[in-house]
């Protein structure tokens, strides 16, 4: 199963979010006891906050303040953008700092409020941020949360934060009674407000793994139109549409969301999932043009999170364009602060480049490089998948074919027991994938057809998994697989680079099919 992408990278766009400075966000009921021209910031903030455009839903919320100093909601809302549940990040001395601007005690806090039910989401909010372990704490706001979902049952603004306190319950591992308990609750807000874009956001966040995420594409197909002012809402979408390997909309809505003026691209997380996309559309000349626009962007900013951007953007490129000598893809990164997953991925990839071209000390170096960022004191589930991976071609490139297949094996079965997770895999090579083109080079069609379809359960559509499983189902006299994975993989590759011998071999095969 997959891993998702270092989840900071979630707080870097692909662009300056020019998005976020204009446009819809969506409708919604919050009455407080502001003054109009108050409440009319606090609603506009609490439209950013339901998107995660968190610095526009602050600078929203301060206005707030600013006009009414003493409203309780707006400083409400300021300490709710320093939390980000579904990526488990929390800045608890600027949230206190913003609330004690408000007054300096909680109960004095408490008594600026001027209902019970401010009251009730100032004590919810002073529990996310109160003492103890954040763990703890998630778990006590999210009680408080569904107290108040419970008492006013009609306040969509308490039934989709408490679908949002569940979400984080999960601590980025998806815990799926509790997602499932979450997107019930979001998907029966955005019946009641079809313009609701934290119902049809958290229904997203709910259900954006390949078997649920079904579910989630009325909200995908939604949440687009509801916020077009909101660049994450238009990447949002496409963590249904990636789970549902819909990658003419994954492209679309990610050129969307990095913004307009192209020359500002930037490696983050919108320009991951578009080159992603590309790849898998088969557009590599596409993906290359990609990835050298944000290289040479990436000289305004070359923070440790873009360089970490911008490694995950060559993995992808390497292993799935299999252009394993290509300079771009291989230009040396500063590794310094950038986190362990980046570079795990990115050794696996150039590991995987090397074996590909017979140089297998370099394979090994990089095999090496994986096993010592894969530490006791920093594990890393990938980590596990892709060091058995390469370990296993190279113990066949020194002659023990059982060995390395053994080794294969054992990465699909740890592979298998991970949490499923949403966006382009960190498991950049899916185990199964890999396997079933060793069995198929092997000869062994029925057992590679098998791992084909066992990755496409959790990658579906993704284009070397159908392409392993129409040439396994060809070669294995498979006929009716064979057809259906072939004109699946030449709908996917539509719009891919017409110089690809594989898609000439896919409608090869399937003239032979049709003559047969």
């Amino acid at each position: 199963m997959r891993q998702p992408l270092v989840l900071s990278l979630c707080l870097l766009g692909g662009a300056t979010p020019a998005l976020s400075q204009v446009g819809r966000l969506g409708t919604i009921e919050f009455p407080t006891s502001g003054s109009a021209m108050a409440q009319s910031h606090f609603l506009r903030g609490t439209l950013f906050l339901h998107s995660f455009e968190y610095d526009s839903a602050a600078t929203e919320f301060r206005a707030a303040q600013q006009v009414a100093p003493g409203f309780a909601m707006a400083y409400w809302g300021e300490a709710m953008t320093y939390n980000h549940p579904v990526w488990d990040q929390q800045d608890r001395p600027a949230a206190l700092a913003a609330l004690s601007r408000l007054a300096a005690t909680p109960g004095e806090r408490s008594a600026k409020a001027s209902t019970r039910r401010e009251q009730a989401w100032l004590h919810a909010v002073e529990t996310l941020y109160g003492e103890g372990s954040k763990a703890h704490r998630d778990t006590v706001y999210e009680r408080a949360m569904e107290s108040i979902a419970k008492e006013w049952p009609a306040d969509l603004e308490a039934q989709t934060f408490h679908a949002l306190a569940l979400l984080g319950l999960s601590r980025t591992t998806r815990v799926i009674p509790t997602y499932m308990r979450a997107g019930a609750i979001a998907l029966d807000a955005m019946a009641k407000n079809p313009d609701h874009p934290g119902a049809a956001h958290y229904a997203i966040h709910a259900f954006d793994d390949p078997i649920h995420a079904a579910l989630g594409l009325p909200a995908a197909r939604a949440y687009s139109r509801i916020a077009p002012g909101a660049a994450h809402a238009q990447h949002m979408t496409t963590h249904i549409f990636l789970a549902l390997g819909m990658w003419d909309d994954v492209v679309r809505q990610n050129v969307i969301a990095s913004g307009t003026d192209k020359v500002r691209w930037m490696p983050g997380h919108y320009t991951i999932w578009l080159g992603y996309g590309l790849l898998q559309q088969g557009r590599f000349a596409a993906a290359a043009d990609h990835l050298a626009l944000v290289r040479r962007n990436m000289a305004e900013d070359e923070s440790p999170g873009r360089r970490g951007a911008y490694l995950l953007m060559q993995s992808d490129f390497l292993v799935n364009a299999e252009r394993w000598a290509d300079s771009a893809a291989l230009a040396s990164v500063d590794a310094q602060g950038v986190g362990p997953v980046p570079l795990v991925v990115n050794a696996f990839a150039r590991g995987l480049a090397a074996f590909k071209l017979g140089d297998i000390a370099l394979a090994r170096r990089q095999l090496d490089g994986i096993q010592s960022l894969n530490t006791s004191s920093t594990p890393i589930s990938a980590a596990q998948v892709l060091a058995r991976e390469l370990q296993g071609l190279i113990r066949m490139s020194e002659g023990d074919s059982a060995g390395g297949i053994a080794l294969l094996r054992e990465a699909t079965a740890i592979e298998d027991t991970l949490p499923m997770e949403f966006g382009p895999p960190a498991i950049v090579k899916p185990s199964h994938e890999l396997l079933g083109e060793i069995l198929l080079a092997q000869g062994k069609d029925s057992d590679a057809r098998q791992q084909f379809e066992s990755a496409l359960r959790l990658a579906p559509r993704r284009m070397r998994s159908l392409l392993g499983l129409s040439r396994a189902a060809f070669r294995g006299n498979n006929e009716e697989v064979a057809r259906m994975s072939s004109h699946q993989l030449l709908d996917v590759m539509d719009q891919s680079d017409t110089t690809l011998t594989e898609k000439e071999e896919i409608r090869t095969m399937l003239n032979a099919l049709e003559h047969n």
